[in-house]
């Protein structure tokens, strides 16, 4: 896949004039969003993804457009388990809910810029160096493993390194002034408005150790891996508002991730033993690959539904009755 820069610079452009005029939206207007407004803007964003999907697959064929899918339903999902974290840093930094999307915003670009970043790299890493799909396939079962076993999302969240450092170099005052970075109380000083943008950002770089390679093990393509994880990552925002009562339904969806990420994991070694000769190995077609993903995480969902309907009908049956006075 072959692209001519312009192509690149004309899609970074277009992510580019999006998140601006987002950016100028909540900027404008420092408040929730209402249901509405989320459910419009989270399918403005679908329907671009699904746009720019259809038209890979009209121009450059089924093999690419399928890839695309796949790195973005894939991207998405990990994307919506982390939004538990995202919950739980809002509520640790005691966040005023009117700021929670400038600091969702800021955090999400951030992210796109330090991913893009890590892209390139991983990119060049893994068309010089073969083993690495073999690297990456372990890493990704191991996650699996991890995640099936893991049940304290409070766990989830660590202050990491970057953070850290941030807190102890930089004065910071010990209330929020609104939405600003930055106030000037006998010298300069941060606020925890900066400190919970930093913790964002860099705990979605610290995702990305999963979500690339799993996404590098569905296709190989720079601009591929690039726009699925810029088209996951936009729309967050509104997503965090709109599902943020449902996470607590979706008690199955880290199982439903875990699968997926075995099976890529195992993709990843078995395509790698392929190109090293070895004639056991199947190769998997991306269609089965996107029929997987999109069946596991379809039953995931329906099963994790259904568990919460039936563990709230029985709440409710469980209820004691109020004494008769």
């Amino acid at each position: 896949m072959n692209l001519p820069v312009w192509v690149w610079l004309a899609t970074i452009g277009g992510f580019g004039v999006v998140l601006a005029f987002d950016f100028w939206l909540v900027a404008r207007n420092p408040r929730e969003p209402s249901f509405r407004e989320c459910v419009g803007w989270v399918a403005f964003y679908v329907g671009l993804a699904v746009a720019f999907g259809a038209g890979l697959l009209l121009v450059s064929g089924p093999a690419y457009g399928g890839e695309f899918f796949a790195g973005w339903i894939t991207e998405y999902s990990l994307s919506v388990d982390n939004l538990f974290v995202f919950l739980l840093i809002m509520s640790r930094f005691q966040v005023p809910r009117q700021y929670r999307q400038k600091v969702l915003l800021v955090g999400i670009i951030v992210a796109l810029l330090m991913r893009g970043a890590f892209i390139a790299a991983g990119a060049e890493a893994v068309a010089r160096f073969d083993w690495l799909f073999y690297v990456f396939g372990a890493f990704l079962v191991y996650t699996a493993w991890k995640l099936i076993g893991h049940e304290d999302e409070e766990a989830e969240f660590s202050e990491n390194i970057a953070l850290r450092t941030v807190r102890r170099v930089l004065p910071t005052t010990d209330t929020y002034h609104g939405a600003r970075l930055t106030v000037h109380l006998g010298r300069r000083m941060v606020t925890p408005m900066l400190i919970v943008m930093v913790a964002i950002g860099t705990t979605d770089l610290l995702f990305a150790l999963d979500s690339i390679p799993a996404i590098f093990g569905l296709t190989k393509e720079p601009y591929l891996v690039f726009t699925a994880n810029a088209f996951a990552l936009m729309g967050l925002r509104q997503l965090f508002f709109l599902i943020g009562g449902l996470l607590d339904r979706l008690v199955y969806l880290s199982k439903g991730l875990s699968v997926v990420l075995a099976f890529i994991g195992v993709k990843l070694i078995m395509e790698a033993l392929h190109h090293d000769g070895v004639s056991w190995a199947p190769e998997i077609p991306i269609l089965v690959s996107l029929g997987v993903i999109v069946g596991t995480l379809a039953v995931t969902t329906v099963l994790s539904l259904l568990k919460s309907a039936r563990d709230a009908e029985k709440a409710k049956v469980e209820e004691p009755e109020p004494a008769e006075r």
